[in-house]
């Protein structure tokens, strides 16, 4: 069982906050090309839904994955030698930051496209209740997926077939730029609703109530009750993508960014701490992410010639009763 207390709670999204701190850094001085979707102020998501999860569990994440990835364990140097683009990357450095996954934890992968993690965890839950592993897969995805079909198709198969599935809707109030309430008709515990899957806010500031919910979602999910609909409502506190700081867009008005801050999700954990807890776990995390940047850049770069090895699989299993033939 995952720790849940609140120093626990706190090292977790310290390290996530750090590092993606840290990612920032490097993609201002252009070691990580492209730039990153930030996460920093939705870490109590993450962690409280992550802490809710067995090891053998799995999760799909989105664009926005970094504090998923981290959360269900994935090592911190490899997962920064991946935005660098290195060879000692989680994934050889072919993903990047919008395609990490790390399949021997569970992760089947951060995705680019909105919304295209939930089919993939549903496929994952589907094959999980056929071998009657009690494993459960968590989906995350944000506010902009509410509208998308394949959510709609997907919520509609799980709970159909009663699939072991947590999804978990990060709800930070945008979509890249488009104001939720420009753009949901209804609402996002609607959606889940219409498909009878049970459907439950929570402060997604709030690690522990994050946590609390997750934890009450898993317990359905693995004693057969099927899937479950958590709104997290949360915030970012940097623009959708790094790039939003050079071009100076706005469309948040400055008090609404500190009316968030003052509910920042680790300072609220960081307040039931004593004082030299915090310290000790504020410099092993920050011993932690200077470990990561020098491991990052030390890594070499794929070699060019090598760019089509890992696109496709090197070959099929086949099912029982249905032999496969591979061209040659």
């Amino acid at each position: 069982m995952n720790e849940t207390g609140p120093a626990a709670l706190y090292r977790s999204m310290r390290l996530i906050r750090s590092f993606e701190e840290q990612a920032l850094a490097l993609v201002r001085t252009g070691e990580i090309i492209g730039g990153t979707h930030p996460y920093i102020g939705q870490e109590a998501v993450a962690v409280g839904v992550c802490a809710a999860l067995g090891p053998d569990d799995q999760l799909t994440s989105t664009h926005r994955g970094h504090g998923h990835v981290l959360a269900k364990g994935a090592e911190p140097r490899r997962m920064l030698a991946e935005l660098t683009g290195r060879q000692t990357g989680l994934n050889q450095g072919r993903g990047g930051s919008m395609h990490a996954a790390d399949l021997t934890l569970g992760i089947l992968g951060a995705n680019g496209i909105v919304g295209a993690g939930a089919p993939i965890a549903a496929g994952a839950a589907w094959a999980a209740l056929r071998q009657g592993s009690g494993r459960v897969v968590a989906s995350f995805f944000g506010d902009g997926a509410l509208n998308q079909g394949v959510l709609l198709e997907t919520l509609n198969l799980a709970g159909l077939w009663r699939l072991p599935v947590l999804f978990v809707c990060e709800n930070n109030g945008y979509a890249t730029t488009l104001p939720v309430e420009a753009a949901v008709a209804g609402s996002a515990l609607g959606r889940a609703a219409a498909f009878g899957i049970p459907a439950e806010q929570v402060d997604g500031m709030d690690a522990a109530a994050v946590h609390a919910a997750a934890a009450r979602a898993v317990a359905r999910a693995r004693t057969g009750q099927g899937p479950s609909f958590l709104e997290c409502r949360t915030y970012r506190y940097e623009g959708h993508h790094t790039m939003e700081r050079r071009i100076r867009l706005r469309y948040r008005s400055t008090e609404e960014v500190e009316a968030w801050r003052a509910r920042d999700p680790l300072e609220r954990t960081a307040g039931l701490l004593a004082a030299g807890q915090r310290a000790a776990i504020d410099q092993e995390i920050a011993e932690l992410i200077a470990e990561a940047v020098e491991f990052a850049l030390a890594g070499p770069h794929p070699d060019p010639a090598e760019a089509l090895k890992y696109l496709y699989a090197d070959g099929l299993l086949p099912r029982p009763g249905h032999p496969v033939e591979v061209a040659r």
